[in-house]
């Protein structure tokens, strides 16, 4: 009886053009304004607002959660690189809890701001809007607008108001639901997580928190807005194509 080995089982099945076992998961948009909501925040990531471009005292903050970021102390000490040997880190660790890391992303400026708390809300969220608001060019600023998801923290127009009532040149902006991909913060967090939190090796919280409080001013040395080519036009194409290859309903 002829076998074959797993090596060349695999090398056969990744030369194939089929791969089945492969996959990408996706999801239609489930908001009907979709294209309203999302349209305004692109116009903005463009310098433009109602058609109209921004003036030099308008600025664009995007801004999020990463919530709970443990700190695992690793049981065994982590071994740091040397010649031909990667660093070596211990699968097994112990939980010294875990940080809500709140950043706020200007657009235009490249510049950052965060804050680690111990829960997300409403209260976190203010401190860190407060934060960016408190100083300038911010306070004197005459539009603020802030691009925030539908987070229970800052949802619906209960949270519009809330902005307006303590910062009033600050506009809070929503994405639309299931849409995190167009906050630039999210792309920032991607960063983070490469170059601060992986691996995951914190011997303590305040540890933990020392090292993304560090890597914000060490980011900014280098940082440059993020080139967003994305726009209303894109956002009307995709759309439309998605709309094509929606089933009909159930009848």
């Amino acid at each position: 009886m002829a076998e074959i080995s797993g090596a060349t089982l695999w090398r056969w099945l990744s030369s194939d053009a089929l791969r089945p076992w492969q996959h990408r998961s996706w999801i239609f948009p489930r908001d009907p304004k979709f294209a309203d909501k999302a349209g305004p925040i692109l116009d903005l990531y463009q310098r433009v607002w109602e058609g109209v471009p921004l003036g030099p005292d308008d600025y664009v903050i995007s801004a999020d959660e990463k919530t709970s970021i443990q700190a695992r102390r690793r049981k065994q000490p982590t071994l740091p690189p040397a010649p031909h040997r990667p660093t070596r880190v211990e699968n097994e660790y112990f939980r010294e809890g875990a940080w809500v890391y709140l950043a706020a992303w200007d657009v235009h400026r490249a510049k950052v701001f965060g804050r680690c708390e111990s829960q997300n809300g409403i209260a976190p969220v203010a401190r860190l809007v407060g934060e960016v608001m408190g100083q300038e060019p911010y306070k004197s600023a005459r539009r603020v607008f802030w691009i925030i998801d539908n987070c229970s923290a800052h949802r619906g127009q209960k949270a519009v108001d809330r902005f307006r009532a303590q910062w009033p040149n600050a506009i809070l902006i929503h994405t639309p639901v299931h849409a995190s991909w167009l906050s630039q913060v999210e792309i920032y967090f991607s960063i983070v997580q490469r170059k601060v939190l992986t691996p995951n090796d914190f011997a303590s919280l305040a540890e933990l928190e020392q090292r993304l409080m560090a890597f914000q001013p060490h980011y900014e040395q280098t940082a440059r807005p993020f080139k967003w080519t994305f726009t209303r036009s894109n956002l009307y194409a995709l759309l439309a194509k998605i709309n094509g290859k929606r089933l009909a309903p159930a009848a």
